[in-house]
């Protein structure tokens, strides 16, 4: 019995010279920074311009209710966009909304959007300052040019 006793408190003591060990390496690996994938910088991630005339179809028929003011064929259209990855250049809340651009084959509203932003005065007129269009769920944008 107490030959168990000792090999169990044997057991125990090295779990915790191993738990100590392991606890030390990995605060050195924090303060130390290694092993972590160098910090990416926040900010727009407008990947150049594209053609209105150059966008899919379907994407060129949202964009043209967007000017005209609909009606559009989603409940979800003309939502606030929050712009929380921080695509888009920072704008006050409500500057953006989104528009969903119809994928084929989609069986639900897909990754592609049209996300335009502006000042009520703009809006007012159906002219939003800017449009930007993504066909990777709000990855990446490329500002719309007529």
């Amino acid at each position: 019995m107490k030959q168990h006793i000792q090999d169990a408190g044997h057991r125990r003591g090295a779990a915790r010279t191993w738990l100590r060990a392991t606890l030390v390496a990995a605060v050195a690996v924090a303060a130390l920074g290694l092993g972590a994938a160098p910090a990416q910088a926040r900010g727009p991630a407008v990947g150049g311009k594209v053609a209105a005339g150059s966008l899919p179809r379907e994407a060129r028929r949202t964009y043209d209710l967007i000017f005209t003011g609909g009606p559009f064929p989603y409940a979800k259209d003309g939502v606030t966009f929050g712009n929380y990855e921080g695509a888009l250049p920072q704008r006050r809340r409500g500057y953006y909304h989104e528009y969903t651009v119809p994928t084929p084959g989609a069986r639900n509203r897909g990754a592609r959007r049209i996300v335009c932003g502006g000042e009520k005065a703009d809006w007012a007129r159906n002219r939003p300052a800017a449009c930007y269009y993504t066909d990777n769920h709000y990855a990446s944008f490329r500002e719309i040019r007529d």
